[in-house]
């Protein structure tokens, strides 16, 4: 390891030399009060940014222990660590002069919810934080003076000012770790009281816009039935009083435009904890729940199909379904099944986004097509054993059909953004009318032993091992290359794996993950012999205990944010190589 007055001399042996000579600097240096490596030079001014890491710690950084003993409260410090870092960023961010790219200072900008991520890191013994640096030039000439301005004056304040305990506000950090102390303990109560979703009185629920995740300004905020409103006490806020909403069927509905959406759209992100200011702090959803939906035109693999679709007109096995084009409802119904073989608890359905032949058949439309000749057994009519035989709960928004409301435990009507429990009146009203088909017989479930092929890159071409990787000189494999569009896609050697309608992905840097997760699991995991449900848990489990190295290599990359297991399994499920 070189000290940092070594990197100062080696920074001017290289001023004005053609860029290039930027990579020399590659390597470790010792500061004052963190470890500085430089882990990638980009090749241009032009270029994406140089990778850094700095590593400080525990004695230098001070932070109580108790902050990062415990997983919650260690990724509420990472993530409080990390906007604090990337706000001292913004005070020089290209202060720095150059050409291109010179000047650039950049770490992860986080969102609302709460996610583990690359940029920061606590381990046992340090804070590793991952950022990048436009190293300076003009044209293409080094700029080495402004490279030494950053990385000797910038630097070292920005540090000292994001992780060293004494520079910070002890009651904002304390704030942080206990908010998320708090949340885990609800998400706890969830499961002993056998509850679905917790909603807090109080909580804001609208977005500002669709473009903005910001909590809207002057909204209505929320306030729970009484019928439904249950009382907890947290470790560190007290009290907390607001909508509980119980395991079983739970229907919401309502006029246009009243909050309907916005109640599912808030529960669907509950499986996230979120910061203070947000709105949906207590916003609080079984950590498993799915947000089910049409999709059209995707992918299927290998999946039974058959407790929702059966006697296709062209023989084709439902039991073992795969098309590269699905429709609407043989897409929804995978997903049903592709979910309860990834372990949810809880889907997450609204009915303006779902096949609508796929959740329902009205009496009139089975006089005029007759049950025989009608391939799909409804959603409506699989619910209710859902529940009752696999402990699946169901929260559906309607607004087209009062045939839901024969199998809800609950029915909430969502007025002017205000939820009212209507339960009661609806039992009474059903009573008075004559019942739809609501449960169909022959409930199976499935037994969860596909398997996924070894992904065969091009097994004829030369230079290609068994598996279709591509082989260097000394044997090892090349790894195959990734291209992230946002958080709807990315792709993976070429093959697009499209992630639009996986709703729950919140940040593009889990799109990202998932795209080095896949990638691992093709070239080490996936075997043609291991279940999907094997090959997730060895993936999951090593991101768990491994970190993010086995995935990367040694040089990890600012912009990788944990994915639940559910995207995991929708990420395999999605991709078509």
């Amino acid at each position: 390891m070189k000290s940092s007055n070594e990197l100062r001399t080696l920074l001017r042996s290289v001023d004005h030399k053609s860029y290039p000579a930027y990579k020399s600097l590659a390597g470790t240096f010792q500061f004052p009060n963190f470890l500085l490596s430089i882990d990638h030079v980009q090749g241009d001014p032009f270029a994406s940014p140089s990778n850094l890491h700095a590593e400080i710690l525990h004695r230098t950084a001070g932070f109580p222990e108790a902050y990062y003993s415990e997983t919650a409260p260690r990724v509420a410090l990472q993530d409080f660590l990390t906007r604090r870092f990337a706000s001292q960023f913004e005070d020089y961010n290209f202060k720095a002069k150059g050409s291109g790219k010179s000047g650039l200072l950049s770490v992860t900008r986080c969102g609302q919810e709460v996610l583990e991520r690359s940029a920061c890191q606590i381990t046992d013994t340090k804070i590793i934080v991952r950022f990048h640096v436009g190293f300076p030039a003009f044209g293409r000439t080094i700029n080495a003076g402004e490279l030494e301005k950053i990385l000797f004056e910038f630097l070292p304040r920005c540090i000292e000012n994001s992780f060293i305990y004494k520079k910070l506000d002890a009651g904002n950090v304390q704030e942080a770790v206990f908010l998320a102390e708090d949340q885990e303990a609800l998400r706890a109560i969830l499961a002993e009281e056998k509850l679905a979703a917790f909603v807090a009185n109080g909580s804001i629920l609208p977005r500002k816009s669709g473009v903005s995740d910001l909590p809207m300004k002057d909204s209505v905020p929320f306030s729970s039935p009484a019928s439904m409103e249950r009382t907890f006490r947290l470790p560190h806020r007290g009290k907390i009083t607001g909508m509980a909403v119980p395991q079983g069927i739970t229907l919401i509905v309502g006029g246009g435009y009243h909050g309907k959406s916005t109640l599912l759209e808030a529960l669907q992100t509950g499986v996230y904890n979120h910061i203070a200011g947000d709105g949906r702090e207590y916003v609080i959803t079984d950590h498993t729940a799915v947000k089910l939906r049409a999709e059209d035109g995707r992918s299927v693999r290998n999946v039974d199909i058959s407790l929702f679709i059966n006697d296709l007109p062209n023989k084709k096995n439902t039991a073992a379904f795969s098309t590269p084009d699905a429709s609407g409802s043989t897409s929804q119904a995978a997903g049903v099944i592709e979910n309860m073989e990834a372990g949810s608890r809880l889907f997450l359905i609204d009915e303006d986004t779902s096949a609508t032949n796929f959740m329902l058949r009205d009496d009139f439309m089975q006089q005029v097509i007759s049950r025989e000749k009608e391939p799909i057994t409804p959603f409506l009519e699989r619910a209710r054993d859902l529940y009752e035989q696999e402990g699946i709960s169901t929260i559906l928004v309607a607004g087209s059909s009062g045939a839901f409301f024969y199998i809800a435990d609950k029915v909430l009507q969502m007025d002017c953004y205000r939820p009212v429990d209507l339960t009661d009146h609806v039992k009474k009203l059903c009573g008075e009318h004559t019942a739809p088909r609501i449960q169909a017989p022959g409930f199976r479930v499935p037994d969860y032993q596909r398997t996924l092929p070894v992904y065969n890159r091009n097994a004829n071409r030369r230079g290609r091992d068994y598996r279709g990787n591509r082989q260097g000189t000394d044997g090892r494999h090349e790894h195959m290359k990734i291209k992230t569009y946002g958080r709807d896609s990315f792709s993976l050697d070429k093959e697009t794996v499209d992630l639009r309608y996986v709703e729950q992905l919140a940040d593009s840097e889990q799109t990202n993950a998932l795209a080095h997760l896949l990638r691992y699991g093709l070239e080490q995991v996936i075997d043609g012999r291991r279940t999907v449900r094997q090959v997730v848990q060895i993936l999951y489990d090593t991101l768990e205990r491994k970190g993010w190295e086995p995935f990367c290599g040694s040089c990890i990359p600012c912009g990788l944010a944990k994915p639940r297991k559910e995207e995991i399994y929708a990420c395999l499920n999605r991709f078509r190589g």
